[in-house]
């Protein structure tokens, strides 16, 4: 963990106090399996307070910023910024996956640069940040690392596929729209998962996925295309 607490220093100015709790935000559950140790371990936990305060901070920032879109845009936007890619190409600009403690098998397999493994990272790093130096850390953290390529619009137009399809089906009248995970495959470090989505009970689309997300995403785009097929 030297080499990583040196780089945090050098690229963020930051330095944990509790060198335990970085160590565990970059533990996954891989190695904590072949090593046998407690489930808590691992980096899950703190993976789900990091994804609350990076979801509290990006809903500040666009509240704050752009005064003049409707919850519906803000919604967009928020989406498509914490969406597996984007959260994983953090991670991957942090040189996060680097210093990630895996089992040999998930190594072997690829594990170290996943799109879900490096998104759960980056969302652990979040939440031991939180407990470590508290919020306002992790808002200068986010407007150095994330809220630049806000800025330059890169999220502004990516496409929710969720959304756009609720839309398209309203103009049509009344609409009730759900999803259901169909399959999961694979062993639980390499998940896949093929999703279908239904409106008012008929299926009109799946996909297929590394996260339940993204499985649900390309159903919705795979129905607004027409494509009643998993891909």
């Amino acid at each position: 963990m030297l080499k990583l607490q040196k780089k945090l220093k050098n690229d963020y100015g930051l330095v944990f106090n509790d060198e335990d709790l970085l160590k565990t935000a970059f533990t996954h559950s891989s190695f904590t399996n072949e090593e046998r140790l407690p489930k808590i371990a691992n980096n899950e936990r703190l993976e789900f307070l990091g994804d609350v305060a990076l979801s509290l901070v990006i809903s500040d920032y666009l509240y704050r910023t752009y005064p003049d879109k409707l919850e519906g845009e803000l919604s967009k936007m928020r989406s498509s910024i914490v969406r597996t890619e984007s959260l994983a190409n953090f991670s991957r600009s942090c040189g996060f996956g680097e210093f990630l403690r895996l089992g040999h098998g998930e190594e072997k397999m690829g594990g170290r640069d996943r799109e879900t493994t490096l998104e759960n990272l980056f969302e652990a790093f979040l939440g031991a940040l939180f407990i470590d130096q508290g919020m306002d850390e992790v808002r200068k953290f986010i407007q150095h690392v994330v809220i630049p390529h806000v800025k330059n619009d890169d999220y502004v137009k990516v496409i929710d596929y969720k959304t756009e399809l609720q839309e398209v089906l309203q103009i049509g009248g009344e609409t009730t729209i759900s999803y259901k995970i169909l399959k999961e495959e694979g062993p639980a470090h390499d998940r896949s998962f093929v999703a279908a989505v239904f409106n008012n009970g008929k299926e009109l689309g799946r996909g297929l996925g590394k996260s339940k997300k993204v499985a649900e995403q390309k159903a919705a785009e795979n129905a607004i295309k027409g494509q009643n097929h998993v891909s």
